[in-house]
């Protein structure tokens, strides 16, 4: 038995380490051996799921001639349908050694036959990332795990509870197993004690995939007319529901106060309105306020006055007696540099300036002696004088008096004494209520402002370029076929289409444009050369795009990623009539990739070519792009 704690926690360390990766052939027999397959096989990387296919098929031919010779007819008939799959890289490990690997680089027909074999009992493993347990469904018995890590764009992270409870229920064929089996295999980097913490946690929260886009408040806009609808729909969104949540929890509690305030002044016979006991509150606040800022001690006061005089230009002299000098030259917090007489810098806090001298001098190397000279000649005459602490203490409280005389006030007038004394003390006794009262209506504000925010933002970036009339509450014309183009920079490419530089490109420009606009900023689609026209058409989009940021950064939004080229290059060379085989050869990037960036430029495409009203050039050349992006195999 492994000891608990510090220990058990040592123990497990040293295990990873020990641990080397079991080889996929050997898992797969062992697996065999207990009649645990099929398998589905999670492997951390594409590449991985690759290789351990092809290992698997080389050193584990299958025995049954009669499956092998079933799989073969199989993909057979799948070729007539689906021609790109022929010759496909993987096809002999598939065939042979009755195993595949299935991830996000392979093209969707690909995947669907190794979905269907699987399906149909004729593969015994399939090697996978952890994309294939969302959305996906084909029978297995057991499920294998090879890590605790997903790959991302940026670098490893950890498998979440839901992504892991995703993989693991695949676990089990339904009408066949009576149990699903999960193994965890080991590795170099395996963690046995995290998938088991994993399997026990409760899913993850749904995240809801509303976001505030320049697309969505124009159509929101356009559907209900004004600013306030459209907060009122963002705040009931699933994507706010936890700031929903508290805000509902917040009016509760308003609610609550305002009943309470409301009857401790009925109580004591005093018909005052609900705004009186928070007027009285914010008196009482302020007055506090007040109290907390006036000096104490006169240190207190002096440190006040030296955080309010002490500043760059300004000689102070050093200590109590102040003979030595340092000229300000800086101010950071409750610390300050500075020069002294003989040219060396100094550093001080506040506490340590004995006295601080009234001219401010140019802070100019050459004026410098100057300043030094100055103040040892005049001395004393040029001192700042301390105040005082009575003083100091005067000016806030003559502040607090007029706060008292304002608390007398705000009693209606007609009261008599004894009454005015009785209503006094049942806004004393609801104070408390009131103080969460306004803490409750702030925080409503301050989420309210949070979930509108983005929102606000956009509208004024909109409002900018012509979009929507911000004071009016309204979309214009632009805005209108603004609001129906669903791509990933819709503001991007308004204003391109407005300034006309969709109507002077070829079609394979275009697409190589709009390739590069959609496509993710991260990923690289190989190394095609970009002809100098596509050059100038990207640098003329890049400008507009830098112009659309800069509008974007003044107002607190985060820019979009730069353009791809590497996107560009593809793009424009599949639209050009490159066979698929060759654009894959000579791009070198993942089938699956090239086919789901061409897709997304494809469906961009057709999104600026139903602009036929607005932009009917842009259009027509826009639809002709389309139709040479969206040809087999790419859908």
């Amino acid at each position: 038995m492994i000891a608990s704690g510090r220990y058990r926690s040592r123990f497990c360390k040293l295990m990873k380490l020990r641990m080397p990766e079991m080889p996929p052939a050997a898992l797969l027999a062992a697996l065999g051996a207990y009649n645990l397959l099929p398998a589905i096989v999670f492997m951390p990387t594409r590449r991985r799921c690759d290789q351990a296919a092809s290992e698997t098929a080389l050193l584990r031919r299958e025995a049954n001639d009669e499956r092998r010779e079933a799989r073969r007819h199989f993909m057979r008939g799948q070729v007539e349908l689906h021609p790109e799959i022929r010759g496909h890289r993987h096809w002999d490990t598939l065939i042979n050694g009755g195993v595949a690997s299935h991830h996000a680089g392979h093209i969707p027909p690909w995947k669907m036959v190794i979905e269907k074999l699987m399906s149909a009992g004729l593969l015994d493993a399939i090697f996978a990332t952890a994309t294939v347990a969302a959305g996906v469904d084909f029978p297995a018995r057991t499920v294998v795990m090879t890590v605790a890590d997903a790959r991302t764009g940026s670098g490893w992270r950890q498998l979440n509870a839901s992504e892991l409870q995703q993989m693991t229920g695949r676990a089990g064929r339904r009408g066949r197993d009576n149990v699903g089996f999960v193994i965890v295999a080991p590795g170099l980097h395996q963690d046995p004690e995290r998938i088991a913490e994993l399997l026990q946690a409760r899913p993850d929260p749904l995240t809801s995939q509303f976001r505030a886009t320049y697309t969505t408040l124009l159509n929101l806009l356009d559907a209900y007319g004004n600013f306030a609808q459209v907060r009122e729909i963002a705040e009931r969104s699933f994507a706010h529901r936890e700031a929903a949540l508290q805000i509902a929890r917040l009016e509760q509690t308003q609610a609550d106060r305002e009943r309470q305030i409301v009857g401790k002044l009925k109580t004591a016979g005093c018909d005052l309105p609900l705004a009186t006991a928070i007027g009285f509150e914010r008196l009482v606040s302020a007055r506090a306020r007040l109290q907390e800022a006036k000096p104490h001690t006169r240190a207190e006061a002096i440190h006040g006055w030296l955080d309010e005089v002490v500043q760059p230009g300004r000689i102070v002299g050093i200590g109590r007696s102040g003979n030595r000098l340092v000229l300000i030259t800086e101010r950071r917090g409750g610390n300050v540099r500075g020069l002294r007489e003989d040219g060396r810098s100094a550093s001080l806090s506040l506490e340590r300036i004995g006295r601080v001298y009234a001219p401010s001098y140019r802070l100019r190397e050459d004026l410098i002696e100057d300043a030094f000279a100055d103040v040892r000649k005049r001395g004393k005459e040029l001192v700042l004088p301390e105040p005082r602490l009575r003083d100091a203490q005067g000016a806030e409280g003559d502040a607090i008096n007029t706060f008292d005389d304002r608390l007398d006030a705000i009693l209606p007038s007609h009261l008599d004494a004894e009454e005015k004394l009785r209503c006094t003390q049942a806004l004393w006794s609801a104070l408390v209520d009131a103080e969460e009262l306004q803490r409750a209506t702030q925080r409503v504000a301050r989420l309210r402002e949070e979930v509108w925010q983005p929102f606000h933002q956009r509208a004024r970036v909109l409002a900018s370029f012509g979009y929507l009339e911000f004071d009016a509450e309204k979309i214009t014309e632009r805005g209108r076929w603004l609001a129906d183009l669903h791509v990933d920079r819709p503001l991007l490419v308004g204003e391109a289409l407005a300034a006309g530089l969709f109507n002077a490109l070829e079609f394979q420009r275009l697409a190589g444009v709009m390739a590069a606009l959609t496509a993710d900023g991260d990923r690289d689609y190989g190394q095609l050369e970009l002809e100098d026209a596509l050059v100038n058409a990207l640098a003329q989009f890049e400008d507009v795009g830098f112009k659309v940021s800069t509008e974007e950064w003044k107002l607190g939004i985060e820019p979009a990623p730069e353009l791809n080229f590497s996107a560009a290059a593809a793009a424009a060379s599949w639209a050009s009539g490159t066979s698929w085989p060759r654009l894959v050869r000579q791009t070198g990037a993942e089938e699956g990739d090239l086919f789901r960036m061409l897709s997304r430029t494809g469906e961009a495409l057709m999104q600026v070519g139903g602009l036929r009203l607005a932009h009917a050039e842009a259009a027509r050349i826009a639809s002709v792009a389309a139709e040479a992006i969206l040809r087999e195999p790419v859908r």
